[in-house]
């Protein structure tokens, strides 16, 4: 794997469970059916090796049952990838719908390996999209669109910041984005990160700079995750793995406080979704071992004034 920048852990499993949930799973839940291309064919086994090395710590109970590495990588596959399917096609939805409700500029906060630009240039037709990432991270991408040689899109614009230094606005006032346009903003995979003020630091900092009728997009783990009594096996062994790796997850937030929060902010709650309600959208009828995740929800809030 490679070294050099560090590319977060996080970005690349997740990149890693699209890859492979593309090329291996049926019916799709989301098909970004280029994220394999962000590893070399060595990378890709390599990762995919170390992901079903986790199995006994994520199920411990499931190892005699999972003896060879293609069958052990595939419960762990099923088992931990649906938040980063579930979440980009949730994302993605709704980007659809507010494009036809004006939004002209996509903003991905904490992109990754992300390939929207790329994987749907239609789309670009209609709006430009901006990658915000952390510098090494974005290097990382960068270096592997160069040796892949993938032409960017004039429409795609990289914006590398690092949360806890920048704020949003100071970072994307570097660049080709107007404050003046409605945009969407995804923000995936990161709030877990963060400690909860930097997270309303940067919420604000979306409101302060986004023109009114603006969209984001969030996910969020709720409070009773950090509960030792009430969270559930499957997101204790999550928390414990990004530890290990030196990600820790930080913060939780209370689904029925949380649009009185934003509203401090400027920010009025369209829609919160529960786990419940993620598994009924995204996982019902299935008959492998994917479904929604507990304690992760999906937020969509709207700038309100």
């Amino acid at each position: 794997m490679e070294k050099e920048p560090r590319v977060s852990l996080t970005a690349l499993i997740s990149a890693y469970g699209r890859a492979y949930h593309a090329m291996y799973d049926s019916p799709k839940i989301f098909d970004d059916f280029l994220a394999r291309q962000w590893f070399t064919d060595e990378a890709f086994s390599e990762l995919g090796a170390h992901l079903a090395q986790s199995l006994p710590h994520f199920a411990p109970e499931k190892v005699a049952d999972c003896q060879d590495q293609a069958s052990a990588l595939r419960w762990v596959m099923q088992s931990h990838n649906a938040i980063s399917l579930s979440r980009s096609k949730h994302a993605e939805d709704s980007l659809e719908l507010v494009v036809h409700q004006g939004a002209r500029q996509y903003v991905i906060l904490g992109a990754g390996l992300d390939t929207f630009a790329f994987r749907r240039p239609d789309m670009l037709e209609q709006i430009h999209v901006f990658e915000v990432d952390h510098p090494a991270t974005q290097a990382f991408k960068r270096r592997r669109l160069a040796e892949l040689d993938w032409e960017q899109p004039p429409q795609l614009h990289f914006v590398p910041v690092d949360f806890t230094a920048e704020k949003l606005a100071d970072a994307l006032c570097r660049t080709a984005f107007d404050p003046q346009l409605r945009s969407f903003f995804s923000w995936l995979g990161v709030t877990y990160y963060l400690d909860r003020e930097t997270v309303f630091d940067t919420l604000r900092s979306f409101a302060d700079i986004a023109a009114t009728g603006s969209w984001i997009v969030f996910d969020y783990l709720d409070l009773n995750a950090f509960d030792t009594k009430r969270a559930s096996v499957r997101v204790k062994r999550m928390q414990e793995a990004v530890s290990r790796v030196g990600e820790p997850m930080k913060t939780g937030f209370d689904p029925a406080t949380l649009a009185k929060e934003l509203a401090h902010i400027g920010l009025r709650l369209e829609e919160n979704l529960p786990p419940t309600d993620i598994e009924e959208r995204y996982f019902q009828g299935r008959t492998d071992g994917y479904r929604a995740f507990e304690h992760i929800h999906f937020a969509r809030a709207v700038v309100d004034c």
